[in-house]
């Protein structure tokens, strides 16, 4: 592939973008923004989080994890279902019933505006990091391939791609997302799919070759129960799915947003559990895909690369491939990076504004709001773009990973304070919920080095329920009765 045939394509799925942010941003105001009206035909919603919960890093990553793990994520996935269908029963019903804009606002209602703001704040700071590292990945690709060998600079490639997704969210917000999130959900079924095609014709596979190939190979494997002690064993990969999926879905802006979108909690429910099983089946091609790319490789005598996250886009581009792959796989690639980018600043400027400058709950009048709420929006732009040049500029592998790790371990106050409000009838003292948010994953970290070092243990994603379980036990531990004091909000569901 050439930088300009590449250019050509970014170009046009920007115009495609744009094209439906203008239709569906029509008479848009601030409850569209925040909230999509709560009109969004559920089977469209449903559609669209499939789109919503792949990232760029996901696109990538998932077809070179089979050379280490197999099949293994499957097991995961598995648990992402369980995990929707509570989601879908517990979470929603009390998100729609109390009328919520940002999920947050739960806390204040349950325990109080210091939990609120820290429900806030941990989300802001999760997001944050989490969605610009992931668009670092992709923009850092996408240098190598097109904008290193025409001479400009990283910071340009970043600010004018900032500037772009900004531009088509500003005005529709959630309504914009979820048709954009449609879009993006057929260019990644269709790219996945496109390039097993092309990858099995390649070495001349029809549709029962394909399926024989993939289920001889040594990397197909899907159930892991010989080893407890191992990361990939079912149940450690099941369970903690099902609470990853509760965590980074249920109690997530981001992904809630567009669930919130539904006209009803009975639609958003329906929404919310085929979504699940959809994305079932969506990963499921992307490994197979990875299993076909790996029987290339060794087919056409290509290198394995040093980190298995090369393998998709350096076999999508090989000379060997005709030069439709490699434009399939940039229209995948740039459809999850980006979709994804724009949902994140849409949900940082729903919650900063709505939650921690609380100017929806002011007095202020639309013009107004619309004002506040543009003036953050730019404002979140600035600074995922400043925090994505600064991982160019700092980042190794092992960067990375810690950033990764960071928002792995947000998420488990977070989970920990709504599990504590919705299972029990306790208080907490709001005055010391910020610190216990910031001493829990402190602990989770002492205690998985523990583990490690004196039983051999291998702490996997699990490590979500070892923080939200520190954070209840710090919760009931500094609680205090309701009647023994008016100022504790008792809420309970």
């Amino acid at each position: 592939m050439t930088p300009v045939s590449v250019i050509i394509t970014i170009a046009a799925y920007f115009a495609l973008l744009m094209i439906i942010s203008a239709i569906a941003s029509r008479g848009s105001n601030n409850a569209t923004f925040f909230t999509g009206n709560r009109r969004t035909p559920w089977p469209v919603v449903a559609f669209a989080m499939i789109g919503a919960a792949i990232s760029g890093v996901t696109f990538i990553s998932v077809p070179g994890m089979v050379v280490a793990k197999g099949h293994a994520y499957l097991q995961m996935v598995l648990g992402f279902i369980a995990g929707y269908i509570v989601i879908a029963f517990v979470l929603v019903p009390v998100f729609y019933k109390r009328k919520l804009v940002s999920i947050y606002g739960y806390l204040g209602q349950r325990f109080g505006t210091r939990s609120y703001r820290s429900g806030a704040w941990i989300f802001f700071v999760s997001k944050m990091l989490g969605a610009s590292v992931r668009f670092f990945v992709v923009c850092a690709v996408l240098q190598t391939l097109v904008f290193r060998p025409l001479g400009i600079p990283f910071e340009l490639n970043v600010a004018i791609t900032v500037a772009l997704i900004w531009l088509y969210t500003v005005n529709g917000g959630v309504k914009t997302l979820i048709w954009t999130d449609t879009l993006k959900s057929l260019c990644l079924i269709g790219s996945v799919i496109l390039c097993i095609v092309f990858v099995a014709a390649n070495m001349g596979m029809g549709f029962g070759e394909i399926a024989s190939a993939v289920s001889a190979h040594d990397t197909s494997r899907v159930f892991f129960f010989d080893d407890p002690m191992s990361g990939s064993y079912f149940w450690k990969q099941f369970i903690a799915g099902v609470f990853m999926a509760i965590a980074t879905n249920g109690l997530d802006q981001d992904m809630m947003q567009r669930h919130l979108a539904c006209r009803d909690s009975l639609s958003s429910r329906k929404n919310m559990i085929l979504s699940g099983v959809m994305q079932f089946f969506v990963i499921a091609l992307f490994l197979v895909l990875g299993t076909l790319i790996v029987i290339y490789a060794s087919a056409a005598g290509i290198e394995m690369p040093a980190k298995s996250d090369e393998l998709f886009g350096m076999v999508a581009t090989h000379p060997s491939m005709p030069v439709v792959v490699g434009i399939v796989f940039i229209i995948g690639l740039i459809a999850s990076a980006y979709s994804a980018a724009g949902s994140a600043l849409t949900s940082l400027t729903t919650s900063f504004t709505v939650d921690i400058l609380d100017a929806a709950g002011t007095q202020q009048d639309e013009r107004a709001l619309k004002k506040t709420r543009t003036r953050v929006h730019i404002m979140m732009s600035v600074i995922m773009a400043a925090v994505i040049i600064a991982f160019y500029h700092i980042s190794d592998s092992d960067a990375i990973s810690a950033v990764y790790t960071l928002a792995s371990y947000t998420y488990g106050p977070i989970l920990g304070l709504f599990a504590f409000g919705l299972l029990t009838r306790h208080s907490v003292r709001d005055s010391l919920v910020p610190a216990i948010c910031i001493a829990a994953p402190f602990a989770a970290w002492l205690t998985q080095a523990a583990l490690a070092r004196y039983c051999n243990y291998e702490t996997g994603f699990e490590l979500l329920l070892i923080n939200a379980a520190i954070t209840m036990i710090a919760l009931r531990l500094t609680s205090v009765k309701p009647e023994k004091s008016g100022e504790y909000v008792t809420k309970p569901l």
